[in-house]
Formats: structure tokens, sequence, C-alpha cells
């Protein structure tokens, strides 16, 4: 017990509610006519222990999730976020909580609460290990779990340990009527509903805290007035915890000691005045931020200061914990605050939240490219077979590509490029298994470029988020100003679009063959053109370069987009001993994180393949030695990391 007491792991506990959110995707709709949602991190203290946790804290979440796939979703997504899940527990009786939510304007929510017997209303006082408890700075209590006796028996036992262990107390009241039995089933949507029952039963905990944290509505229900300074001062009788009254786009308001006569001796902390298009989880994005500053003793005007910025983002974006901002990205917004009125429509604020909620590091690359169409067609073609065969090569080549990654240790480094005209039995394969998977969009060989399948929001609305938006692009700074705009123009909309459907996009550039001026030295201004045209992919993927070549490219990168995932070296067709040498040219450039090489890997062993000189198995085993070989090429310059 000393040991736990004195080693402090964690900043903050959250205890309380963790369920799944599906929002509606029709902004505008009724929820009855909803007809797609997206599936996010949801419960309120769920999203503060995401919110906690990208905010910089150390965050545990102590609650109950089903033995099912949403269970372990929210578990991911969490230990993405980098919270502590130790004491997440897998309840095998029970399923997930469930939300479904819709934004109607800009004051109709819509949502409903499915919590009958669900996981995290389980918990109970043996859930609570008191050596995890005082293995914390503090715990975050969520009011919910005091409306039900097993919930609340569990949270007061975690307040003694939290008592005895030296730990900050801090209450969420989070008032939902719909949760305490006071309206019906179908209406989480109210905010307020006076009730005696629950004023005394707040009342009689309230003491433990050392914060409360409630809009002006929750203090009402606290403090049994619809009075705010009359319930606060009910509220004040009772504990002497520090009160942070929400007062909406004012801002909010902080009481230490005894609660003013009148507003006029209640100091206003102001808030950022944003176009609102979703409330819901603005509170527990304003708790994270405050928690941020309250744990760091940066004193109440800064931890106001981030939780009224925390809230101001989030209320002008859709979901709850997608929506919270990392550090990053709100110490960026306070310094911009005055000048960004709409944070869901400023570049700067949106790429930040982009780049910096990324769900998973990439630090070097092994790719497999067999995302080729048009070139293996013409194999096939010439060997006498028909197409049909092309996808059941695909599925040998990704055998290939996963016994060579096993063998050679990569470690979730290691990838795939495939097509979905031959390959999609492939990417259903590999999907989920910790690959990195890129997906060709543009049509094999055009030029201008036209995209293979149509309109890329079409096509994006069915690809999984975890697939890499891959576009070829044919392009000479010397074209003709037709040309390039053309071009530019549609890579500018399958840029925008990966923005707004999450996907992250990888630009290949190639000098066209039309042209023989070939210099190098394009790239870096082809590279530049593009950033300026405000285009900022996360993946660009060029052909081997010079070391001075690189260096340039490196320079222009870290100027305009510091947050790139990085670039990748494509083969073209070269043989093994022109890509040792590229990737001998790249080795002190930093932000080249690997390659993505297909026909050098599968060329000739396909073209017999095709023929008939080669089994399956042997396939598979030239494929794997050349992958290998690659790998073995690239370590030489970049050792594998432990």
């Amino acid at each position: 017990m000393g040991t736990a007491q004195q080693q402090k792991t964690l900043d903050v506990i959250c205890i309380g509610r963790i369920a799944l959110d599906l929002y509606g995707q029709q902004i505008g709709a009724r929820l009855e006519d909803m007809t797609t949602f997206a599936k996010y991190l949801g419960g309120s203290s769920g999203n503060v222990a995401y919110g906690t946790a990208v905010q910089g804290l150390k965050s545990g979440m102590l609650a109950r999730v089903g033995d099912e796939h949403m269970g372990r979703f929210l578990r991911e997504e969490l230990q993405r976020a980098g919270v502590d899940t130790r004491f997440l527990i897998t309840d095998k009786e029970r399923l997930t909580a469930l939300v479904i939510l819709g934004v109607k304007d800009q004051e109709t929510f819509p949502l409903i609460f499915y919590r009958e017997n669900c996981a995290d209303m389980a918990l109970s006082p043996d859930d609570i290990d008191e050596d995890y408890i005082a293995s914390s700075r503090a715990v975050a209590v969520t009011g919910t779990h005091l409306s039900h006796p097993n919930t609340r028996a569990a949270v007061l036992k975690a307040l003694e340990y939290a008592q005895r262990h030296g730990l900050r107390r801090a209450l969420d009241i989070d008032y939902r009527p719909v949760l305490w039995g006071l309206t019906a089933l179908g209406d989480g949507e109210t905010r307020f509903v006076s009730s005696e029952r629950v004023t005394r039963e707040l009342q009689e905990v309230l003491h433990h805290f050392d914060l409360i944290v409630g809009t002006e509505e929750e203090f009402h229900i606290a403090g049994g007035s619809t009075d705010t300074l009359a319930a606060l001062r009910q509220v004040r009788r009772v504990s002497r915890a520090t009160l942070v009254c929400k007062r909406g786009a004012q801002g909010c308001s902080v009481f230490e000691g005894e609660i003013p006569a009148g507003w006029d001796d209640v100091e206003l902390f102001s808030g950022v005045r944003v176009d609102v298009l979703n409330v819901l989880g603005a509170g527990d994005a304003f708790m994270s931020g405050l928690l941020r500053g309250y744990l760091n003793d940066e004193g109440w005007d800064q931890a106001c200061r981030y939780a009224n910025a925390c809230g101001a983002l989030v209320v002008s974006r859709l979901g709850c914990a997608p929506a919270m901002p990392t550090r990053t990205e709100l110490d960026d917004y306070l310094l911009r605050e005055k000048s960004v009125p709409r944070p869901d429509k400023d570049v700067r604020l949106n790429h930040l939240h982009r780049v910096t909620t990324r769900k998973q590091q990439w630090p070097e690359l092994c790719v497999f490219a067999f995302d080729h169409r048009k070139q293996l067609a013409d194999m096939a073609q010439a060997a006498g077979r028909d197409e049909s065969d092309i996808p059941r090569l695909k599925q040998l080549l990704l055998r290939g590509a996963r016994e060579a990654a096993a063998e050679a240790g990569l470690n979730n480094n290691s990838g795939i490029l495939a097509d979905t005209t031959y390959g999609q039995a492939a990417l259903n394969d590999i999907t989920g298994q910790g690959w990195w998977i890129g997906r060709p969009i543009e049509l094999p060989g055009s030029r201008p470029l036209r995209l293979e399948h149509g309109d890329i929001g079409s096509q994006l609305v069915g690809w999984p988020l975890e697939h890499v938006v891959k576009c070829l692009v044919f392009y000479h700074p010397k074209d003709s100003e037709t040309l390039r705009r053309e071009q530019e123009t549609l890579i500018g909309e399958v840029y925008h679009a990966c923005c707004q459907s999450g996907h992250e996009l990888l630009l290949e550039v190639i000098l066209p063959e039309s042209n023989p001026d070939k210099d190098e030295r394009y790239y870096a201004q082809i590279v530049s053109r593009f950033y300026a045209l405000g285009i900022q992919p996360d993946w660009w993927k060029l052909p081997p370069l010079s070391p001075s070549g690189w260096r340039e490219i490196g320079r222009i990168i870290e100027t305009h987009d510091s947050y790139c995932r990085g670039v990748l070296i494509l083969g073209l067709d070269a043989p093994e001993a022109s890509l040792k040498a590229g990737f001998a040219a790249a080795a002190d450039a930093p932000f080249v994180k690997g390659f993505a090489v297909g026909r050098t890997i599968f060329g000739e062993p396909s073209i017999k393949w095709f023929r008939g000189e080669l089994k399956d198995s042997q396939l598979i085993a030239e494929v794997k030695r050349n992958f290998l070989k690659l790998i073995g090429y690239w370590r030489i310059y970049r050792p594998a990391r432990p």
C-alpha cells in the first residue's frame, strides 16, 4: 500500500459513463429521418478521459464495457489517445451503453440513451481497487453514477480511497433527468427537471469533493433552487469545494469562498463566441480543459481559458470525443482566439486537429505495391490468361508480403498498396490487421488526371477509415497552364474530400514520359506548388532523388507542414541495384520513411505464374524473397528499430 501511496503514475482517474455514440450525419433532419450515423466514443466520463489525455494529462478510465465489438472499440479508442484502461473492466453479462444523437438546429439536439442494464451502470464497489486509486493525483466522477445504488456505492468507495491517499476529487454534476428516471425514456434531450429527491441525494455526497462543476441548471438541481446564486449558496452549505459554474457563451465563474449576494460581485471568465453547430460534448470538453489547468496548478484564470476554449471548439464540430482539441491545437487556438470566430472554418486549426489526432504512428514503412491494374492485365493477356485470374494472383502476392514482413520482423511497419479492381479480396483480408493500406483512385495512365471510379466523395463513404487514398498524377511544371490547372483542381477536390472523411492522402508525383526534361529539381517545385495551393497530403510518394534533392524536399516540407507523415520512395520497375542506390541517397533524410515498390518485387514472378512456369507456392516464395531483399537494402541505411 505504501508504494502505491508514493507513486503517482496517473494525473486523473475518470469514473462514470462511457458509451457508444451514434451521431446522425444529416444536419437539420429529425432523428426519425436520419439515414446514416457516425460511430464515436462517448459518455461523459469516457469523453473526459479522452479529452484530458489529448490535453497531455495521464488519465485512466475506471468503468465497464461489454464483451463485444463496441466495447472493444471504446477500449481501443481510449488506448490510442493514451488513456490507461487497466481498470476498464470487460463485463461478460451486459452490453456496452449506446446513445443515438442528432443535430436538428442550434437549439435542438435530440438524443436517446440506451442504458437498460448496460455495462457501465454495473460498476460495483468490488471494482474499486485501492492501489489503483492511490496511483493517481485525482479522481473525476460523473453525477450519473450517483443515481443508482450500486454505482453510487462504487463512487463512494473510490472517494473514500481518494481522501485516504490525498487525491483531489472532482465532480461533474452532468445532470440528465432521463437517467434519474424523471422523464420518458425517449426524452434524453431535456436538461432540467426539478426533483427534491435528486437534490437530496446529490447534497448527501457533495462534501466529498474539492471541485464541483456544472451549468447553471445543474447547480439548480444540486442546490434545489432555480435562482442560480441561491442554489450555489445551498451547495456551499454542504460543501467547501471550489464551484465552477458554466454560463454558456458568456464563459464561467469560479466560487472558492462564500457566494456573493449579486452577479455584479461575481467575476466572469469570458469565453470566445463561436457559431454553434452542436452543444453535445461541450461540457465534457470544458471539464477536460479545466482539469488540465487545475491539476497543473496554473491558476483559475488559465484553467478557465483552457476550459472555455475547449468548449468553444467542440460546439463548432460534430461529435464529442473526436471533436476534442489536442494540446497542440488548443494552444494554437488560444494564441489566435480573437481572430478565429469560426474554428470549424479555420484552415490552420482544422489541419492541426487532423494531424494531431492520428491514430497510429509509422516511424518506418516497407510497402509492397501491387495496386497495378493495366500492367497486370497486359501480362495476363500476353500469357493467354483471363483477367479473372488477377484477383487470385493478388491474394498470393499478399501471402508473400505477409510472410516477408513476419520473417523481417517489421513489427507493424509493413504495408501494401492494392486496388479494388482486382485486389478487393486482398484488401478485405489485410484490413484490421495493423498494416498500412493504400488504395489507388486514379484511372491508370490518365493525363490529365481522371478518377477510376468517379466522384471521390461517393467513393470514400464505403472505405474503411484506415485505408489511405493514393492518387498518382503525371505532372510537370512546364505543362500548359490549362493542363496544370485541371489536374490541380481535381487533386484539390481529392484532398478536401479526405479532410472531410478523415482518410489520409498519399500524393504520388511522377514526371510524365511525354516530356524528356526530367531534372529532379522539378520535384521540389511541384511539392512547393501543391503546398501553395493549400494541399497538404499526409504522405508523398516520389522517385529516388540525390542527397541534395532530398534536402531541398525536406526543407520545403518542414516549412509548409512539419506534421507531414513523410515520403515513400517509389520503384518504377527499377532494378534492385538502382533502388539500393536510391535508399543510400535518402539515408540522411529523416522524413523519408520507407519505400513503396511493386514491379521490382512481383514483375518476373507474376509473368512466370501467368505462363504456368511457377506454382502458387513458388510464386509466393519468389515474391517473399524479392521483398525481403528490398527490406534488407533499406535496413543497410536505416537499421531496424528495436
